[in-house]
């Protein structure tokens, strides 16, 4: 009796079993951590269920790889603005460091920020940054980033845009 070939987009649910296990093992590999690789197996698996379109699937194992490798990038991100973020805080004078619950707080308003501002070139990213952390004025900011007043407006209006139209 011939085999029938598979359908070229599995479910989601088609995929995470007959993928879940394989694509833990990929990134144990990266990570050399089996609850990270577990977590952010999930969180691919999370992407797919949450994606506005399914896409369609020639080889599951290269398609996941791609979206594994972004969940990942995502990861690392998140890591190294937490560094940053503890860094920060271990230069406070201790009546100024924030409570556990306001670290979480802020920590997680960072990460969100970061995937708001993704995409925009770093010198509006960092405009904006200056303007809304720092509290500096536009001509702060236009004499920290040695760019015109007209620039610092500029970068400032896109970056407000980018922050609107994700509303």
């Amino acid at each position: 009796m011939p085999v029938a070939n598979p359908p070229a987009s599995p479910s989601v649910e088609g995929l995470y079993v007959a993928h879940r296990q394989w694509l833990t093992g990929w990134l144990r590999s990266r990570l050399g951590c089996p609850d990270s690789a577990a977590d952010l197996a999930q969180d691919t698996f999370m992407r797919l269920l949450t994606a506005r379109e399914a896409p369609t699937i020639n080889e599951p194992r290269a398609f996941l790889t791609t979206v594994a490798k972004r969940v990942l990038f995502n990861h690392y991100r998140r890591q190294d603005l937490e560094r940053a973020y503890l860094e920060a805080l271990s230069q406070l004078p201790e009546p100024l460091v924030p409570s556990e619950e306001h670290r979480a707080i802020i920590l997680q308003t960072l990460i969100e920020l970061d995937q708001l501002l993704d995409g925009l070139p770093v010198p509006v990213k960092r405009a904006f940054l200056l303007a809304q952390v720092d509290g500096l004025t536009y001509n702060e900011i236009a004499a920290e980033l040695g760019i015109s007043l007209a620039t610092v407006k500029r970068h400032l209006n896109k970056a407000a845009m980018r922050c609107y139209f994700a509303l």
